[in-house]
């Protein structure tokens, strides 16, 4: 049984970090609403580290209606405008017009799948994925399934979605799983997933 005082070691930097960690990261979500955050963030991040964006999240949740991607997708320029003098903010028009540009190419995607949960489950046929290697902490920043995947949502308009974004998000939303061997959430996240093991070399 793993020991509940050990985590992966990126998450040290904050209690934020820390719940994150032991709450969220590596769960499968279901929830379009979760993806689209999720997802956002990851947008919000790029080029920034991921403490800040933890730390900056309720703020991220007050611009974008909680994250609502029926709801960010019919703003308008008078939202950019209110969004970029919230303090705290990060004030980047082109990331802020690309999370509601993507709103719509959310929207695209869940009608035409029913959900955007069920179209990005679909690339490992609604399983979890654990790779040979990655739970000794040798843990690439992108792979084959993110570069699919990356090429998939970038065809359907989405913008923000390098590979490296992607996997970042695949981790997350827990289509794979990448808590090292040690970390107490590695075997608990096994025991509510349907994982499929998969070698190095077979990534995608």
């Amino acid at each position: 049984m793993n020991d509940n005082t050990i985590r992966c070691p990126w998450c040290e930097g904050s209690e934020k970090m820390l719940r994150y960690h032991d709450e969220e990261w590596g769960v499968p979500v279901h929830d379009d609403i979760k993806q689209f955050e999720f997802l956002m963030m990851e947008v919000m991040q790029c080029g920034l580290n991921w403490n800040m964006m933890i730390q900056k999240r309720e703020i991220f949740r007050e611009c974008f209606a909680g994250f609502d991607f029926n709801k960010v997708a019919a703003f308008t320029e008078e939202d950019i405008q209110r969004i970029l003098e919230v303090p705290g903010m990060i004030r980047s028009r082109r990331k802020v017009e690309a999370v509601i540009h993507n709103a719509c190419c959310f929207q695209r995607i869940c009608e035409e799948f029913g959900s955007f949960s069920e179209y990005i489950w679909s690339f490992t046929n609604g399983k979890t994925y654990l790779y040979m290697g990655h739970q000794k902490g040798d843990i690439p920043a992108k792979n084959g399934l993110s570069d699919r995947i990356s090429g998939d949502l970038k065809k359907r308009g989405l913008k923000y979605m390098g590979s490296v974004t992607v996997y970042s998000h695949l981790q997350a939303c827990g289509i794979i799983n990448d808590h090292t061997e040690d970390c107490f959430r590695y075997q608990m996240l096994i025991g509510i997933t349907d994982t499929a093991r998969k070698r190095r070399d077979n990534e995608g």
